[in-house]
């Protein structure tokens, strides 16, 4: 597996983009800075270092922009470069066209932490140099595979760009989630009758809420709604034909608790947490999307069983080193 580009931030990924893009140019490539129109570029001025070929390489002005995404998904995506005006190509080669046109720009190199196939890279390209009259050999798109290839060069690349994972937003993997929650939707009764037997609680509810400040009306409102799968849930999990599933649970529920540790604030209430996992999971991952109301019972038994938050033992634990 690649370096989770889309766990970063932001201004994390941005950093990351300019040391890749010093591997391409040169050491000269200066950082993103918020241009007159609001728009983020990274700019080179010069004769590149042999880049796209030492036999012609690039010169003048080369504008460097990253494009980040949370989700997983391609630069032929309808969102990136499909034709409506809320599409990312869309908004950017504007921009672009108003910098070549003046003088500002003469190279144009696109990052983002997509999968570029060839096909694609070629009529993305062929649109950038139509929209903005930049000629086509002087237009480069970098995705996931190009990022990649830059780690190998340089494996200490996300070192040089100082990124400290907990420096960035609560994100959390979607992907073993997502099998968990597929395998688990055809094996659970989500009636609502309120009739099915809820399992013990390891720490209690209230203390637990207690514990990790989330108020007792979200936790009232969540026990009505998927209490009734908890029992469901634990089962299946327990089922020993189940092995597999469980170790991915398991994976997914340390990776979670460990994250919420390290970012939660301590004015933050766990609902506001809740609800940020939750969206950023559905948003993120198709699956989890067309699963919402399992992917919230699954993050609240993860809760409820104390797999994730804060629990008495802990704060025993805490007690007993000092």
């Amino acid at each position: 597996m690649g370096y989770p580009y889309e766990d970063l931030a932001e201004a994390q990924f941005e950093a990351l983009v300019v040391q890749a893009a010093k591997q391409l140019l040169g050491k000269g490539v200066q950082g993103f800075a918020v241009g007159v129109d609001g728009g983020r570029d990274a700019r080179f001025e010069g004769l590149a270092d042999g880049f796209p070929s030492a036999a012609r390489p690039w010169d003048g002005i080369s504008i460097i922009q990253a494009k980040h995404t949370i989700s997983y998904g391609y630069f032929n995506d309808a969102d990136f470069s499909g034709g409506s005006d809320s599409a990312v190509l869309t908004k950017e080669l504007s921009r672009a066209k108003k910098l070549y046109e003046s003088g500002k720009l003469h190279n144009y190199l696109l990052y983002s932490n997509r999968y570029l196939t060839a096909n694609a890279n070629e009529k993305i390209i062929e649109t950038i140099s139509a929209e903005t009259g930049i000629p086509s050999e002087s237009i480069h798109l970098c995705g996931i595979e190009a990022l990649d290839e830059a780690f190998r060069d340089e494996p200490r690349l996300a070192q040089l760009a100082g990124i400290n994972p907990l420096d960035g937003p609560l994100i959390v993997s979607s992907r073993d989630l997502a099998e968990v929650v597929e395998a688990i939707a055809t094996n659970v009764d989500d009636g609502q009758s309120g009739t099915q037997s809820r399992p013990q609680e390891r720490t209690s509810l209230a203390v637990k809420n207690e514990l990790n400040t989330m108020t007792e009306q979200t936790s009232k409102r969540l026990m009505k709604n998927y209490g009734h799968l908890l029992s469901q849930i634990q089962s299946f999990l327990a089922d020993p034909g189940n092995s597999s599933i469980r170790d991915l649970y398991d994976s997914c529920a340390e990776d979670f608790d460990l994250k919420i540790l390290a970012h939660k604030e301590p004015h933050h209430t766990f609902d506001k947490v809740f609800g940020h996992i939750v969206d950023l999971l559905t948003s993120r991952d198709s699956l989890l999307g067309r699963n919402r109301r399992l992917t919230r019972a699954m993050v609240f038994y993860m809760y409820w069983n104390c797999d994730i938050g804060e629990t008495e033992e802990d704060q025993d634990a805490v007690s007993n080193q000092t």
